[in-house]
């Protein structure tokens, strides 16, 4: 077993090519997101996925598949599921017919990927919508940090029921700002008490059904100057003690603006990642870089390996048995359904109802 694979890369398209293979064998290497182009048809996704694990068994295969706006696959099959809004929207008229519409849309979620070898997607969002993010919008359950608590909790349920794990995001709240953290460093200027009473409450109420959280690239300067992601406070002092959160800890993706400068300095990737890593986080995310177009010829994933491979040779950055560990613990316990034993299981029929 690797001592700590923290990083998370992506592919370049619908097979892995030799360099992807390279990239993935590396002992640093823990883990890819897909992304929808690394998408063809049910077929092709679930080839890759056995691709993959037949190079290593432990590498987490990953997505952002929420429903709505962010769902990578959405042909030959996928049920097109809702934004998590509408069951916010729900609630308002019938809360208990919405908490089972969350929990039948993550067991069909979940249940999908699987069935074509994705390990883990990154939801629920437990952002809260005010109104005036356009990057959170109708992604979030509602305005209510109860609300979005409990339809959280259902919608992980259904996660549960597939197999799968769940990752809470973006701590401690990405939707009170409207800038985009993919563009833009947002910054939040409400208090420690604000932040801990509204936004940041489903985590602590959802603290035993988490598995894993990612930070936002958010700065709360009333807090910390730096971004969530590379706070000690926000993920040790604030997640892990004083929320008492004992899962994995993702970093958004580096690649974000919101990642590009730490402390008033413009980063490297490799810098983001030494800065995110020692702040608290167990895995960091370097996304859409496997294409090849670097200007000066080397790539931003193997820049990012080698860069973490020599800060740990230089004792910036040591790696963390209990990071792996919480890595480890996000793989599926046990295997899953086929598509085609899905597609007549008794609760996938049942669950397509109540989504419906």
């Amino acid at each position: 077993m690797n001592l700590h694979a923290p990083l998370i890369i992506d592919i370049a398209g619908l097979a892995l090519t030799a360099t992807d293979r390279k990239r993935l064998r590396h002992p640093l290497v823990g883990g890819l997101i897909l992304f929808a182009r690394n998408w063809r048809d049910r077929a092709q996704l679930t080839a890759l996925c056995a691709a993959i694990k037949s190079l290593r068994a432990d590498l987490l295969i990953c997505v952002d598949h929420e429903g709505g706006r962010v769902q990578r696959f959405r042909t030959d099959g996928f049920t097109h599921l809702p934004p998590m809004g509408a069951l916010g929207t729900q609630w308002l008229a019938a809360p208990l017919e919405a908490t089972r519409s969350a929990t039948a849309c993550g067991y069909v979620l979940g249940a999908e990927l699987r069935a074509c070898g994705v390990d883990l997607s990154f939801t629920p969002v437990l952002d809260l919508d005010y109104g005036e993010s356009s990057v959170i919008g109708d992604r979030a359950f509602g305005r209510d940090p109860r609300v979005v608590s409990l339809l959280a909790q259902s919608l992980m349920h259904g996660l549960l029921r597939s197999g799968m794990a769940n990752c809470g995001k973006h701590f401690p709240g990405h939707g009170f700002v409207a800038a985009d953290s993919h563009t833009d460093i947002p910054v939040d200027r409400r208090s420690l008490r604000a932040i801990l009473a509204d936004d940041a409450a489903p985590y602590g109420w959802l603290g035993a059904a988490l598995t894993s959280v990612m930070p936002a690239h958010v700065v709360y300067p009333r807090v910390d100057a730096r971004p969530a992601g590379f706070s000690r406070i926000w993920l040790e002092d604030i997640l892990r003690g004083r929320l008492r959160f004992e899962g994995a800890i993702f970093s958004d993706d580096l690649s974000m603006a919101g990642a590009g400068s730490i402390d008033g300095q413009q980063v490297s990737h490799a810098q983001a990642a030494v800065a995110a890593l020692d702040a608290g986080c167990d895995m960091v995310l370097l996304c859409n870089q496997s294409l090849p177009g670097a200007a000066d010829g080397v790539n931003a994933i193997d820049a990012l390996i080698d860069g973490l491979s020599e800060a740990q040779v230089r004792g910036q950055w040591q790696p963390q048995e209990a990071s792996e560990a919480r890595r480890l613990a996000l793989l599926p316990a046990g295997p899953a359904l086929s598509w085609d034993d899905l597609m007549v299981h008794p609760d996938y029929m049942r669950a397509l109802d109540w989504i419906a």
